[in-house]
């Protein structure tokens, strides 16, 4: 059986488990360090340790039309390093989710990160893993997939010609496939978002995640409810809490309650599980004591530079001085709507998508509209007391059903004095809605 029909058939059996990337902390924690005006000669090296990759060349036709920088990044379920090597055992113990026989090369996480180049506020967008669309970049018939299967097929597809043309099954061929994969998954995503330009892209295996997940323990996060889940290993209780790197894995993978049949979970939950936990690690390097730790952060910006693929065009250092929007916590985590969930033509579950209201999703999101100027007010006459002050440390977010493209935010909630050393939290109650930066939030 050649390796696109065994990726096709394990994809079918349904083995593969969930996972979520670090990738983004590589850009947020060079930056902290360039902010401190500290270390920079280990983002320097830190930028000379990541592999390279020319995937970019060629796999998108659209120009670049602003200053802004969009990035891609890329969370493959793959149970193996970068060079297809296995891991060791105490690390496939750690993750919890099989060995290199168990996985695949499906992109399993999609984000693409925006910044602008004025300094506003930065935009993520995550993009459902099943979305159902046509997959680019595959030579052959147009083929409909999952959005995450791009990457895994174009790498079958390069590897078996290869093979075919008589080429050793040598890293030189792995590798090669490999540029395969990210140039059909960078293609793909850039047609469905509806031609949007990709700056940088950013690929990470299970292993980064949770290497760097050590360095930068404990972890905080909230839940809106105690939850367990035997296939992840997930076990929290409800409310703040501090994690370890291995609860960690399991706090970004969960997508079932397997003792609470009525507190029902998705994959969309599932991201919004990630963003949550990439807004509560940037809140907490901004937090005395912790960026401030800088061999911490070497020892996080190491285990980073380790552990992903990059384009060849992206610079750590220059990437640094431009994302201070994300190391500020000014960022908003969106997911792109879907229409409903499905099955495709093979049987697998899917998510159904109207690709207009996505591009149309998309287009608001990296261009929004200036929010209408309120109408001037007269100052309080004299001796009248001013109007009390209101905050959102516990919005909720609004729910709705699947793809109707809320964009409902937390609500504001009158402010409360917290106690000595509990951080400032934000609830939301499911996946729709802009999920906001700058404190820890509370999720499903």
């Amino acid at each position: 059986m050649s390796l696109y029909d065994q990726l096709i058939l394990r994809d079918r059996r349904r083995v593969r488990r969930r996972r979520t990337t670090f990738a983004l902390l590589a850009v947020v924690v060079a930056a902290v360090l360039v902010a401190v005006g500290l270390v920079v000669a280990t983002v320097v090296q830190a930028n000379n340790n990541v592999m390279r990759s020319d995937a970019l060349n060629g796999a998108q036709s659209v120009p670049k039309l602003t200053k802004d920088t969009n990035i891609l990044v890329m969370g493959l379920d793959s149970r193996v390093d970068e060079k297809g090597q296995p891991l060791s055992a105490a690390v496939y113990s750690a993750l919890d989710a099989g060995n290199q026989s168990t996985g695949g090369y499906n992109a399993n996480v999609l984000m693409l990160v925006h910044i602008p180049a004025d300094g506003s506020k930065a935009t993520a967008m995550s993009i459902p893993r099943d979305d159902y669309v046509q997959l680019a970049g595959i030579p052959g018939q147009p083929l409909d997939a999952k959005i995450k299967e791009a990457y895994g097929y174009g790498l079958a597809a390069k590897q078996t010609a290869l093979l075919a043309a008589g080429k050793p099954n040598d890293q030189a061929t792995y590798q090669q496939a490999r540029e395969a994969g990210r140039k059909a998954e960078i293609a793909t995503v850039s047609k469905f978002l509806g031609s949007v330009h990709i700056d940088h892209f950013v690929e990470v295996t299970m292993a980064g995640f949770y290497e760097v997940a050590q360095a930068v323990a404990p972890i905080t996060v909230c839940v809106n409810q105690a939850t367990q889940d035997t296939y992840s290993g997930a076990n929290f209780v409800k409310g703040v809490q501090k994690i370890n790197a291995k609860q960690a894995m399991a706090f970004v993978r969960q997508r079932r309650d397997t003792t609470n049949p009525s507190y029902s979970f998705s994959d969309l939950d599932r991201e919004r599980r990630q963003q949550a936990f990439i807004v509560s690690v940037i809140h907490q390097l901004k937090q005395a004591g912790t960026f401030t730790d800088i061999p911490k952060m070497q020892q996080v910006l190491t285990a980073v530079s380790s552990n992903i693929v990059v384009d060849s065009g992206l610079n750590l250092l220059d990437m640094a001085q431009q994302a201070g929007s994300i190391t500020s916590g000014n960022i908003s985590f969106t997911t792109l709507p879907i229409t409903g969930f499905g099955t495709s033509p093979a049987g697998e579950s899917i998510n159904t998508v109207d690709v207009a209201q996505v591009q149309a999703a998309v287009k608001e999101l990296l261009a929004p509209k200036a929010p209408a100027k309120k109408p001037a007010t007269a100052p309080p006459a004299a001796g009248a007391p001013a109007a009390s002050g209101t905050a959102s440390s516990g919005a909720s977010g609004t729910g709705s059903a699947p793809g109707s493209g809320s964009s409902a935010g937390p609500s504001p909630a009158s402010a409360t004095k917290a106690p000595a050393k509990t951080p400032a939290t934000t609830t939301y109650s499911d996946w729709t809605g802009a999920l906001q930066g700058g404190s820890v939030t509370c999720v499903k």
